[in-house]
């Protein structure tokens, strides 16, 4: 069979780059691996696909080149797939900080895609594993059925985050057999883990406790939600930081970002001397948290003590490692939790206008296999909307 263009991914990116080819009038076939189209869709936002942000700027995105996807995230903002959204009369709900969750749920983003790819004409094939590729004067896909050619190549089988699923690095391996330079993925938006006597020591008992927080790491903060887990901490802050982060990096969490703790534990030693620590610390943090930040911030127990019988020495350590707390993760959970990764194709390497390899012509990489990523929220569907559509004009 022969056909204009060859979509490997039937993933949020790639049906979008399916649907605007398709209305070009490209004959387009999408191949999936999987038995459904859009799995990753159906399991974001805790299956209510947080499928965009409201406050999506170039800013919010990690790549090697800070200019690269400002082009695609331009030419298709936030807004046009809102629009896409109320032509098939989905409706939504803004969550914090600007995150837009389908009412209908992700089934019907999913439904939304499928019925614009019908519409436009796309052949979809489903439970297909891709077993060779080859290039001579146009592309030859090979799976255990059949073999495609075409004009063009799209690969949009996204990153090797949450393997369960299927997920794997398939994306640089083709970039490879072209000889398209890639940076290895690495996991992002993942909880991060800590050695055994950091976690008796700060964390034992504690899982499933949260907190407001800021978590700083190489000079970008976030402040959210901080989850203590059995393992270290989750949370979408430092989620947001673990894409920051690189082994041996330090966080810095300040547990009270409304609080100067100096000024308020100084001023609380004058006025209630004979208040416990821990019921001062209770009233600005959780009540188990506070105990046992008292007894381990420092080499000496606080806990039991009065504010009057703590020096003031002791209590501004203290109280400074309350809004600068140093942490040293060992890791993260890794893929097997990851949302999303960093790496992928390298985007010095692509058409920022049109996501086509600038060494191959006919080879684009859109979605998560390039390597742009972004922050928790809905950023990284609209990067997979906004560079799907992007290729989607030119293959």
């Amino acid at each position: 069979m022969s056909v204009d263009v060859v979509i490997l991914g039937g993933g949020a990116a790639g049906l979008m780059c399916a649907v605007e080819a398709g209305k070009r009038g490209r004959k387009v076939v999408l191949i999936e691996k999987a038995k459904k189209a859009g799995k990753k869709i159906l399991i974001s936002g805790g299956g209510r696909c947080n499928f965009t942000n409201l406050y999506t700027e170039p800013e919010s995105y990690l790549s090697p080149n800070s200019h690269f996807h400002k082009s695609a995230l331009s030419r298709y903002t936030q807004w046009d797939f809102i629009a896409l959204m109320e032509k098939h009369n989905l409706q939504w709900t803004e969550k914090t900080l600007g995150q837009l969750f389908c009412d209908q749920k992700a089934g019907a983003v999913v439904d939304m895609l499928l019925d614009e790819c019908r519409q436009a004409g796309v052949a979809i094939v489903l439970d297909s594993v891709v077993e060779k590729i080859e290039f001579e004067k146009k592309y030859t896909i090979t799976t255990q059925a059949q073999t495609i050619s075409s004009t063009s190549l799209v690969v949009a089988t996204g990153g090797p985050s949450i393997p369960k699923m299927g997920a794997t690095d398939f994306g640089l391996q083709i970039a490879k057999q072209f000889g398209v330079k890639s940076n290895s993925f690495k996991p992002a938006l993942v909880p991060f883990t800590f050695q055994q006597n950091d976690i008796d020591r700060y964390f034992k008992d504690l899982s499933g406790l949260s907190l407001d927080a800021i978590v700083m790491c190489n000079g970008v903060s976030f402040r959210e939600g901080v989850l203590i887990t059995h393992r270290g901490i989750s949370g979408p802050a430092a989620l947001q930081a673990s894409s920051y982060w690189h082994k041996g990096d330090e966080l810095v969490i300040n547990l009270l970002p409304e609080v100067d703790a100096v000024s308020a534990l100084f001023e609380a030693q004058q006025a209630r001397g004979k208040t416990a620590l821990k019921t001062v610390l209770s009233e600005l943090l959780p009540r188990r948290f506070a105990e046992r930040l008292a007894n381990t911030l420092l080499e000496i127990e606080l806990a039991e003590l009065t504010l009057g019988e703590i020096k003031q020495s002791d209590l501004k350590r203290f109280s400074i490692l309350l809004n600068h707390w140093p942490l040293h993760p060992s890791g993260t959970e890794g893929m097997r939790t990851a949302e999303v990764c960093t790496g992928g194709v390298d985007v010095n390497g692509l058409s920022s206008k049109t996501m086509e390899s600038t060494k191959h012509s006919g080879l684009y990489f859109i979605g998560e296999t390039v390597d742009v990523t972004g922050w928790l929220g809905g950023y990284n569907f609209q990067w997979a909307w906004s560079s799907g559509w992007a290729a989607g004009q030119y293959v």
